[in-house]
Order: C-alpha cells, then sequence, then structure tokens
C-alpha cells in the first residue's frame, strides 16, 4: 500500500511545538529544534546511505512550497538523480542572479565615499527603499519600462521632485549595471527620460526643472515668525539655514567644532562645499543666539549640531515641516533664491559681496578680492541686515 501524501495541514505546522521531525508523507518533514526553531527537510536514500536535505526555514517556505520542491526531489530520484547536486545547482543559478536591490546597493556603496554630504547617501537609499520596492527584488534584466511605471505613476504628480529623483536614481544605476556588464550594452535603459518615458508620463504641474520653489521676501518675516513657534530640531535647523543662507547640506552637516563663537563664524570645511572650497559664514546676533541656546553643557567638537542620538537629520525633515506649516509649495533651497532677490532688491551691497555670501563660485579676479581681508565684515554687515530684516515682525 503506498504511503500517505500530505499529513500535515496549515494549522498543524503553526500549532506544532515538540521537538523532532514530524512527516508530511512522501519523504517531507517538518523539523523542529529544541529551541523551537521549524524548518522543512527532505529525507531519502541516496547510494544505500540516508540522507536528510534541508529544503529552508518553515517561516519563509510555506507548507504548499514545501510539498512542491518535495515533489521535484522525488523525481529526481526516481530518475536516479542526486537531489543535493540538483539544489545546490540552483542555489547557484539563483546566487548569480543580480537583482536591482542587491545591485544599487553595491552601487551606492561603489561611489558614495564622493558624496560630500552624508545625508545625500541616506536620501539615495531611503528613497529607493520608500518608492522602488515594487523592482526591489527583480533581476535587473528582467526590470522592463512597465516596472519603471509602476515604480513612478503612483508619486509622478503627488511628489513630483521626489518621483523625478527616485527615476534619475534608477536611470543611473541601470547604467552602472550595463557598465558592469550586469546588463547587455545594447539594452535601452527603461528609465531613460528623453525620447522613452517622457512620452508616457504626464506633465508635472509646478515642477520646473533646475530651479527651487521660493517664497517671495516679503512673505518671508511672517513665515519666519511661525518658524521659531516651532519647537522640533527640524525648525531650529530651518531657522539656522536661513539666517545663514546656506545650502541645507552645509547646514545640516554642520558640527560644533565648526563654530567660532569667539569670532561669531560658522567656518565650513571645504569638502563639505559644493565648489571644494573653505567657506567662512558671518554669524548674525540671531544666528548666535540660536547657537548659544543649544549648545551643549559638554562640547563634543565633531558632534552635529542638529543631529539626533548622533543620527544626522535629512532635508526630508525639513520639508515635511515646510508640509506641516502649509508651506509645502516652496523648498528649503529656495530661501537662497529668496536672500538673492532681498539683498539685490532691498540693499545697497554689491553683486560680489551677495554672491560670496550665498558661496557661489566667483570669476574674475577682482570679485575673489572680496573673499580675502575687510570682505568677511561686509558679509557681516549684510547677514546681520537680513537677520534684522527676518526678525522685524517679532522683536518687540
Amino acid at each position: 500500500m503506498a504511503r500517505a501524501l500530505n499529513i500535515l495541514t496549515v494549522r498543524t505546522v503553526a500549532s506544532l511545538k515538540k521537538p523532532g521531525r514530524h512527516s508530511d508523507g512522501g519523504g517531507l518533514y517538518l523539523r523542529i529544534t529544541s529551541q523551537g526553531a521549524k524548518s522543512w527537510v527532505f529525507m531519502t536514500a541516496i547510494g544505500g546511505k540516508r540522507s536528510e536535505i534541508g529544503l529552508g526555514a518553515a517561516s519563509s517556505l510555506s507548507l504548499a512550497a514545501a510539498r512542491s520542491l518535495a515533489g521535484d526531489m522525488r523525481e529526481l530520484v526516481a530518475l536516479g538523480k542526486d537531489p543535493r547536486i540538483a539544489l545546490s545547482r540552483e542555489e547557484e543559478a539563483k546566487e548569480e542572479v543580480k537583482t536591482f536591490g542587491a545591485y544599487a546597493e553595491e552601487y551606492i556603496k561603489s561611489v558614495e565615499a564622493g558624496w560630500k554630504n552624508p545625508v545625500h547617501r541616506q536620501q539615495w537609499r531611503n528613497s529607493l527603499r520608500d518608492h522602488a520596492a515594487a523592482i526591489q527584488d527583480k533581476a535587473l534584466e528582467s526590470i522592463g519600462t512597465d516596472d519603471i511605471l509602476e515604480v513612478l505613476q503612483p508619486i509622478w504628480l503627488s511628489k513630483p521632485q521626489t518621483a523625478s529623483r527616485v527615476r534619475g536614481r534608477i536611470e543611473r544605476i541601470l547604467d552602472a549595471a550595463k557598465a558592469r556588464g550586469h546588463l547587455s550594452r545594447d539594452a535601452a535603459n527603461p528609465a531613460r527620460w528623453k525620447g522613452h518615458l517622457d512620452f508616457l508620463l504626464p506633465r508635472q504641474p509646478g515642477l520646473v526643472r533646475g530651479h527651487h520653489a521660493a517664497l517671495p521676501y516679503k512673505d518671508v518675516p511672517a513665515f519666519f515668525s511661525l518658524l521659531r513657534q516651532r519647537a522640533a530640531l527640524s525648525a531650529r535647523c530651518l531657522e539656522f539655514t536661513i539666517l545663514t543662507a546656506a545650502r541645507s547640506g552645509e547646514a545640516l552637516g554642520a558640527s560644533w567644532g565648526e563654530i567660532d563663537f569667539k569670532e561669531k563664524l560658522l567656518r565650513v570645511p571645504g569638502e563639505r562645499m559644493k565648489a571644494g572650497v573653505d567657506h567662512s559664514v558671518p554669524l548674525s546676533d540671531a544666528a548666535l543666539q540660536l547657537l548659544v541656546q543649544m549648545k551643549p553643557s559638554k562640547l563634543v567638537p565633531n558632534e552635529r549640531i542638529f543631529a539626533i542620538n548622533g543620527a544626522s537629520r535629512s532635508n526630508m525633515a525639513m520639508a515635511m515641516l515646510l508640509r506641516r506649516m502649509n508651506y509645502g509649495h516652496v523648498t528649503t533651497h529656495g530661501f537662497r533664491s529668496t536672500f538673492r532677490d532681498w539683498a539685490g532688491d532691498c540693499t545697497q551691497y554689491p553683486r560680489e559681496i551677495i554672491e560670496t555670501a550665498l558661496a557661489h563660485t566667483i570669476q574674475n579676479k577682482v570679485e575673489k578680492a572680496y573673499r580675502r581681508g575687510t570682505a568677511i565684515e561686509r558679509r557681516r554687515a549684510l547677514m546681520q541686515d537680513w537677520a534684522d530684516y527676518l526678525t522685524k515682525d517679532v522683536k518687540g
């Protein structure tokens, strides 16, 4: 009489606790260790010797999947083949298949040393984790246009800036995979924008490529007053970013060792600057007061000012703050444009002083002179005037 098959049930598998092997029939067993770990094994005779072949943990391999594997094993045994060799070859083949998620992490690790801002590394990983989950486990060569559209369409109109960044990052990863030989050099990149996705995705309203939405300077004092009423650390970081007219990465990455309280300066090393050149930011009274209020009793030079338990904040924290304040239509970076417009329209400071305050690259020798000597004092006056303008509605 043939041995019974499919003895166990899903409920039995979940409830069994007794250590040992519990038969499902046909050589398939649920193995339970003394510590309670459950796994599937296939028992058979190979070369006259009884052999146990592990199929996988019961937490990741369902009863139905385990039965399917056991059926394949019985078929191989009936054909006189060693199922251990077949299983080993199958696993090797799986390891050779490079998934998007695995290669994305491999790519980021290979290039992130060249990214000046550690927050940038975090943003890359987070955006792919949160918005490209649909292709994380897909083999690189199997990713097509429909897969990219599945990733982008849910956020294309609701989160246009995020969607554009995710698309660009996917395109770059797939191009790198092609350069590494993981994809055919003749294969088209399904995440390519021009001449491909631009025909398949709708126009993103309100997204102007290459520019950052800014708040008109006449509206900034009222906004700044509301911002100062917020207690969150992201609010203090945004306040400091606006007061210094710094790039968000320069503010987020600022450490206590970069603050010269005596000279009232933020000294940003070249490796953290976009142009790769050291940059000193004169601190207004308001910026200095903010830092003094936040200064820890024991100052650690390498500790980032706006970190929480040692973990750096991301630019997304300030973006989310803006949304909560009903200012989601502007960006953190846009406040640099606001500062530039205010300085140009409302002050008599030379263009060179304003551009240097923004750490913009200066081309000619005359303008470069403003980076030296007394120019720092002229910039100090500019930054104090900016702070006075920002806080004019909150003084009292």
